[in-house]
């Protein structure tokens, strides 16, 4: 249906050259762009399901969690498309929490929560959002609310939503659902891998110290069924082996971490230290010793090669690796 103000709008729009509707256009573009630039950044994004509500869902460039507007308002029994006074803030709270008869459970701690957060979506649209640990604390007050008698008929409905989310939430920290589902876990995974590497490796190599046995050796050329040599001279191959069945037994991330402290020399195509000098005096170099202790009764009781590899896999199978297993025929 059209109004006055509409029809008067199209009148004047009818009245403006191209140049004068195209200069428009570029203003009110280069204002989005403007607004876009200052606003935080989504890196991922997803729906959190939580009982029957599916809430679309945000993790920010510096970590913030975010629950969309909409998704909030779902979740909690309200239309996720507010219009006109609905949409306005009263006394710093956004609609649902407005009321008279919740005002003596609310807390400075949610207020400072409910104010609605812009960011630019992954896909560079623009969305509102609530910080995710929100969710649980208005939950928590409309139960509040219900038990002291303070809610309206209409409040109640909120009270039923927000009781199945906290049955819900109690299995699993609002944090880590976000966090699954957005599949920003990876990036929290990446950063405990730092922390492991940063105690389990050191970035200035350590002096030289003997930290494979002969023992280790002997028993290499024994399964691979090569000749003990009489002097020190050892075959290359053995970096290639001891990186297979021991550095990339150890924790995941490790062994590629190594390679980049210890380089390759461009000239001699050799590295020119001991991977085992970049371990941690506290944590590296003794897990390293223990690994190697571990794998060497491994060692004995194999007949050849073959067989000690497929032992080895058995008991220190790497990361991600299928274990190929013995069927006996009988």
């Amino acid at each position: 249906m059209s109004t006055p103000q509409s029809k008067g709008g199209k009148a004047r729009a009818e009245k403006l050259t191209s140049e004068e509707r195209s200069d428009i256009a570029s203003q009110a573009a280069k204002a989005r762009w403007a607004e876009a630039a200052n606003l935080p950044k989504a890196t991922h994004m997803g729906t959190l399901k939580i009982g029957d509500a599916e809430i679309p869902c945000a993790v920010l460039s510096d970590g913030t969690r975010l629950l969309t507007q909409a998704g909030f308002l779902g979740a909690l029994g309200r239309s996720t498309k507010p219009k006109g006074r609905s949409q306005q803030v009263t006394d710093g709270l956004p609609p649902f929490l407005a009321t008279k008869s919740l005002k003596p459970l609310i807390t400075q701690e949610i207020i400072d929560s409910t104010v609605p957060i812009a960011f630019i979506t992954t896909t560079g649209g623009k969305a509102l959002g609530f910080k995710a640990e929100l969710l649980p604390k208005v939950c928590d007050l409309f139960l509040e609310a219900r038990n002291l008698g303070l809610l309206t008929l209409q409040q109640a409905t909120i009270a039923e939503s927000s009781e199945m989310l906290v049955r819900a939430l109690a299995k699993v920290g609002i944090v880590a659902l976000v966090d699954e589902a957005t599949g920003f876990q990876t990036e929290r995974d990446r950063d405990e891998l730092h922390r492991l590497l940063s105690v389990y490796l050191v970035e200035e190599r350590l002096a030289w110290a003997k930290r494979f046995p002969d023992e280790f050796y002997k028993q290499i050329y024994r399964l691979k069924g090569w000749k003990w040599p009489v002097g020190k001279a050892k075959t290359p191959l053995l970096g290639h082996i001891t990186n297979d069945i021991v550095y990339d037994r150890l924790p995941e991330g490790v062994l590629p971490k190594l390679q980049e402290l210890n380089p390759t020399q461009e000239e001699s195509k050799r590295r020119k230290f001991k991977h085992h000098q970049f371990l941690s005096h506290d944590v590296g170099q003794p897990d390293l010793r223990d690994h190697i202790l571990q794998i060497l009764p491994v060692m004995k009781i194999s007949k050849d090669w073959k067989a000690f590899k497929r032992n080895i896999d058995v008991a220190f199978p790497k990361v991600g690796s299928q274990i190929e297993m013995e069927i006996d025929n009988d």
